[in-house]
């Protein structure tokens, strides 16, 4: 590529979480590159920052093994689309965050074909499929990894990394103020506890999940009858799907568009799905209850490949159980109430669980843009040379 190319850069998320990280990433590539165009796959947010997305985001939002297979000929398409966009155009870097079994496999043969390839957020080689770092060399000449932990496998194996942080860990505050967000949400005054309640964002998470949430709920009101529910819908095909549950039971909740850090911070007490919502939760220091439920045959699969005691960020950042982890068999609407309960009544008197939710967040913050940005630019330049 010569000095007179245009700066460009193809990016890809499939969630949420990945939008969120993508859209701070393109905000910092723009403030080094001005004139920097942005193509690829992205949500809302990567979208409000000027990326060009070549299909909806949520095509790519599956999760589970056996879940991946009755998308599978789709998604073979787009990565093929991207592929092919590459090779006919090919960028300054390709950037792939997270979505590792979609990003890598295309990352791997845009390096062959000798683009620069980054990874941010790395995928969980230190937990489960530890082979997959092989794959990972090949594919990748940066790797942007979230959190410390992640760093030793990589030097191990002679891989490019840095550990640039949350940007969550920079966008909230150290403290949050339940009233205000309250405030925030138009919620009038409340009596009793309010608890948030996220089955995530995707709609098979929704599905498995959001039913057993809400007998949950159920259960929960017989002890607490002032309890207030709340409930953030992700777009608006998961509030109609969510408002389809909860009729279904006979349950009510606020419901709230988006806004689930603002849902979060206005709580006593948090149920959600494993996954970006649990360091959410802990970086807003509310209480909570991490829950998940795959496919049978998914979960058989995971657990005999996972390496690691944990599975929600909290606990694996602090290597112990800092908040309750109930999967798949163990998640009954039984079990989740009292947990939830008890977490509730226990945390506000435990100063030791609440300082170790502080210094996570302190730990986390590095400016994770700035830090991804300089990362990427340096490898760029190094490989141009």
């Amino acid at each position: 590529m010569n000095a007179t190319s245009p700066t460009r850069y193809v990016i890809v998320a499939g969630e949420a979480s990945g939008d969120i990280l993508g859209a701070n990433l393109i905000a910092h590539l723009k403030k080094q590159q001005p004139n920097a165009v942005f193509e690829g796959i992205g949500g809302p947010l990567m979208q409000s920052q000027g990326l060009q997305t070549l299909v909806p985001m949520d095509r790519l939002s599956v999760m589970g093994l056996v879940e991946v297979l009755g998308r599978l000929r789709e998604l073979l398409g787009i990565r093929k689309r991207l592929y092919e966009l590459c090779l006919q155009n090919p960028p300054t870097a390709f950037i792939g965050i997270d979505s590792p079994d979609f990003n890598l496999p295309l990352a791997r043969k845009l390096k062959q074909a000798s683009i620069p390839t980054v990874h941010y957020v790395s995928p969980s080689v230190w937990a489960w499929r530890q082979k997959r770092i092989f794959n990972i060399k090949k594919s990748v000449d940066l790797m942007l990894a979230l959190f410390p932990f992640e760093l030793p496998i990589y030097h191990e194996h002679n891989i490019p990394v840095v550990c640039v942080g949350h940007t969550l860990a920079d966008d909230i505050p150290l403290e949050s103020d339940a009233n205000l967000a309250r405030g925030t949400l138009g919620l009038g005054i409340i009596r009793g506890p309010v608890f948030a309640i996220l089955p995530g964002s995707r709609e098979g998470e929704v599905s498995r999940l959001a039913p057993l949430f809400v007998e949950t709920m159920k259960l929960i009101k017989q002890k607490e009858p002032d309890a207030v529910f709340l409930m953030p819908a992700a777009n608006p095909e998961r509030r109609q799907q969510i408002e389809a549950i909860l009729h279904e039971a006979n349950t009510e909740a606020i419901l709230i568009d988006g806004q689930s850090r603002t849902v979060m911070a206005a709580a006593d007490a948090i149920l959600l799905a494993s996954g970006t919502a649990a360091l959410e939760a802990m970086l807003v220091k509310r209480p909570m209850v991490v829950s998940y439920k795959v496919n049978r045959l998914t979960y058989a699969i995971m657990k005999r490949m996972l390496k690691v005691p944990y599975v929600s960020l909290p606990n694996l950042l602090a290597n112990e159980p800092l908040v309750p982890e109930l999967l798949q068999d163990a998640a009954t609407p039984e079990n989740l109430a009292t947990s939830l309960l008890q977490t509730w009544r226990s945390f506000m008197g435990d100063k030791a669980i609440q300082a170790k939710y502080l210094a996570l967040h302190k730990m986390l913050r590095k400016e994770a843009g700035d830090e991804a940005t300089k990362a990427i630019i340096s490898m760029i330049e190094s490989k141009a040379k």
